[in-house]
């Protein structure tokens, strides 16, 4: 009697079940960056922080700023002797680079704190889940390690310039109103500080140079999730002995450096071109290497190919 009524329950028009419809890639995705930002707050906490102690240093400084407003002021008339005029005019100079330097600075140490972080989180992306076992757990769900990595990836070529940038722009506006409070309090006109502050410039120069200086990075990136793949122990320390071995090998073996001067270029390019074209302009901001160089697009190449490597070393990682 059971066996019949069991297979009367299993005819043609019992229920069947049925499997869970696969989720798009573009939302496994979304919730594979959701879910590092979860486990890395450090990537939008480090900026953070250091903007932070910054504005905390400039509102303690601001009691300079009326002397310096009031020095930009300094007229040098015709009238006044040659000497004395162009010292007047140098000294208003000076002063309206003074006002600038605050806000080229918390810009810079936003952005190199921001390049810490994201080398930091890369050397440990995938060794990290390997080390505590998580890695079971992750790819027992539905997500490709195609996706995995992708989304690794896109922390420091998108999340970690948007958060930059939303640092440095929320930065300037505060210090902006605490200048023009101190300005207005002593007396003076927050027009003559405004006239003097490059913010909207400082602002463009960012929005110039951020997605470029994230592209001529993505090898660095590329390569320490690689390598964060492989390695059992010390990842980061691989990380940096392997090319430095090639370099030395190249060096002892051919008597060249071309290695040597590749990863220099790689490290400090950016950096380098900005303080070239400050030099001349005058500031510390400027615009990082350019999109038709050689080197950014070989450089964009072997960042692929490292992720590539990244995909297939993650599909047969096991716990550490």
């Amino acid at each position: 009697m059971t066996s019949e009524t069991d297979t009367a329950a299993q005819g043609p028009m019992a229920p069947q079940a049925t499997a869970p419809a696969a989720l798009p890639r573009i939302r496994l995705f979304y919730w594979s960056v959701r879910r590092e930002l979860w486990e890395h707050r450090v990537v939008y906490v480090a900026p953070l922080a250091v903007a932070a102690i910054a504005l905390v240093g400039f509102v303690l400084g601001a009691y300079h700023l009326p002397r310096i407003v009031g020095a930009t002021n300094t007229l040098a008339t015709a009238s006044l002797p040659p000497d004395v005029r162009a010292a007047s005019e140098f000294a208003a100079n000076l002063a309206s680079k003074s006002l600038a330097i605050p806000y080229h600075f918390i810009a810079f140490a936003l952005f190199f704190t921001g390049l810490l972080a994201a080398v930091f989180y890369c050397q440990g992306a995938l060794h990290g889940e390997r080390r505590d076992r998580s890695i079971l757990f992750w790819k027992s769900l539905p997500v490709s390690d195609l996706i995995t990595v992708a989304s690794k990836m896109a922390v420091p070529m998108l999340v970690t310039p948007v958060v930059v940038l939303a640092a440095v722009v929320g930065a300037h506006l505060i210090m902006l109103a605490v200048s023009t409070v101190v300005v207005a309090a002593s007396g003076q006109s927050p027009s003559a500080l405004w006239a003097h502050l490059p913010i909207l410039r400082t602002w463009g120069m960012i929005l110039q140079g951020l997605p470029v200086i994230t592209l001529w990075y993505a090898p660095l990136y590329a390569w320490l999730i690689l390598v964060s793949a492989w390695a059992k122990r010390a990842p980061f320390l691989w990380a940096v002995a392997a090319p430095l071995a090639l370099a030395l090998v190249e060096k002892l073996a051919l008597g060249t450096g071309a290695v040597w001067s590749w990863l220099g270029l790689r490290m400090i390019g950016p950096f380098q071109a900005a303080y070239l074209q400050g030099q001349h302009e005058g500031v510390h901001i400027a615009s990082p290497v350019d999109w038709d160089q050689p080197h950014m697009w070989i450089g964009l190449v072997l960042a692929a190919a490292f992720l590539a490597a990244a995909v297939w070393l993650r599909r047969s990682s096991e716990p550490i």
